[in-house]
């Protein structure tokens, strides 16, 4: 079992940046790769980023390109989620979640956290 907890949502303005958080706990030697996703009210869940344990491979949606970066502390037990120029459209529940492959679908995540609220303000 994998416990996965998300910190470090605000509120902002626009062109403002956040630093989340998500720390694991539990079987984390296991070496998932973790992703972050976001869920807007009456939207569907949306891939954001991937990092892989091996080899800290990244993967990021087109959204998130050029102003979103991932990364892992080095212990391993903390993904952070840097999100620079900040957009109204990026306000959401951001959730970390635990895979063993780099997929952008929900469904192949074993393992998920409770979520950070971001809000942007413009």
């Amino acid at each position: 079992q994998v416990r996965l907890v998300e910190s470090g949502g605000g509120l902002v303005q626009a062109g403002g940046s956040l630093r989340l958080s998500c720390a694991g706990s539990g079987r984390t030697g296991s070496y998932y790769n973790i992703g972050w996703f976001r869920q807007a009210p009456g939207k569907e869940r949306e891939f954001v980023a991937v990092l892989s344990w091996v080899g800290r491979i990244t993967k990021y949606a087109n959204s998130a390109k050029g102003r979103f970066t991932i990364s892992r502390d080095n212990d391993g037990n903390t993904v952070y989620l840097q999100m620079n120029s900040l957009k109204p459209e990026d306000t959401a529940v951001y959730l970390c979640a635990a895979s063993v492959g780099m997929s952008e679908y929900p469904s192949s995540y074993v393992y998920w956290g409770q979520g950070t609220q971001v809000t942007v303000s413009s």
